[in-house]
């Protein structure tokens, strides 16, 4: 395994991260452990979940990832050797199971935190982090910005990050991040931290793969300058980047098939042609699709860890074997040609 730094403290975290959102809804709690196990013992020791996980979320299933994960500490002990990471939810009509006001004031964070707290079975956190912004913007495959008139949001960025400084005198987190974020909530939370001198985020979890680099327009620089890495999602597009949505498509499972309706944002005929493109140069170089999309988001300067979401044993070893893939420059040319003719073709 190959390790970075997170941010710009002294937490060691694996290049590779593991992803956890199947878990207690397309895993087991055994096939889970099962996942942890191998993660650790091949050095993935960076994990990241959420309060909301499984995905997608219902009443019966939220939260369950949390416990599988907090019964696993249990069972083995090994709290002590895994980088933590979990995340708030915010504002959603759809998640009012979840808490009841879903916001990020100061009692919400508490309140959520301590939940997650005991579903995890661990008195801390390394990497708190808020899942989504609260105000009105565009993230979770929304292109473009739309201002909208009924964003009754109060700027709260000032109280979040004041709760957060609490929780990390009180021990309960290490440090704390942002999520599926723009470049106008990044430069604000930096420019508040400076103010104020409170806690500056130590990483940005977006989505980013071949399909969706929008992260290099607005958000790349500052993750370079500010020391602020990106956590990248969704790095093989929910499974389309394994090429088996292209070479078996009836015989193909996945979440793009299970999840049809939930999953909109990577089953357009662009991201099929582009994908298509990226198959042909997998084959004429003799390297699986999966670990060419895992190995160029492994490679960008940008970026602090990867997370990847297995679920089969089989799809997590090829996923952490990607760590030993290097591609060359020639490489690194052929896939931005498919970038210029077909650019980010996913939100």
């Amino acid at each position: 395994m190959k390790y970075t730094t997170l941010g710009d403290t002294d937490i060691k975290v694996s290049k590779i991260c593991l992803g956890t959102m199947t878990w207690g809804e397309q895993n087991t709690e055994v096939e889970a452990h099962e996942q942890m196990d191998y993660a650790l013992d091949h050095g993935v020791q960076f994990w990241d979940t959420a309060e909301l996980y499984a995905v997608p979320s219902k009443a019966e299933n939220q939260g369950l990832t949390e416990k599988y994960i907090g019964t696993w500490f249990h069972k083995t002990g090994r709290r002590q050797e895994v980088v933590l990471a979990t995340k708030i939810a915010g504002p959603s009509a759809n998640l009012a199971y979840i808490r009841n006001p879903l916001n990020f004031s100061k009692s919400s964070i508490l309140e959520a935190l301590e939940g997650s707290l005991q579903r995890l079975q661990t008195d801390y956190v390394d990497l708190y982090q808020i899942h989504w912004p609260e105000r009105k913007t565009n993230f979770f495959g929304q292109r473009g910005y739309r201002h909208s008139s009924r964003d009754q949001w109060e700027d709260n960025m000032h109280e979040i990050l004041e709760t957060m400084n609490d929780l990390i005198k009180q021990g309960k987190i290490r440090h704390f991040g942002i999520s599926n974020e723009t470049p106008w909530g990044f430069q604000n939370y930096i420019k508040l931290a400076e103010i104020y001198n409170l806690p500056k985020a130590k990483s940005v979890q977006n989505a980013y793969s071949l399909l969706n680099r929008l992260y290099e327009v607005g958000m790349a620089e500052i993750s370079i300058r500010e020391d602020i890495g990106l956590l990248a999602y969704s790095p093989m597009a929910f499974g389309l980047l394994s090429g088996k949505y292209h070479k078996d498509p009836k015989r193909a499972q996945g979440r793009l098939k299970i999840y049809r309706d939930h999953m909109i944002r990577y089953n357009s005929e662009q991201c099929h042609r582009a994908t298509q493109k990226y198959l042909d140069l997998a084959e004429s170089w003799g390297i699986s699709l999966a670990q060419i999309a895992l190995s160029f988001v492994n490679s960008r300067p940008f970026v602090t860890s990867n997370i990847i979401g297995a679920t089969t044993m089989d799809q997590l070893r090829e996923n952490i074997d990607s760590i030993h893939v290097e591609l060359t420059k020639e490489q690194i040319q052929k896939i931005n040609e498919v970038q210029e003719l077909i650019p980010n073709p996913a939100p």
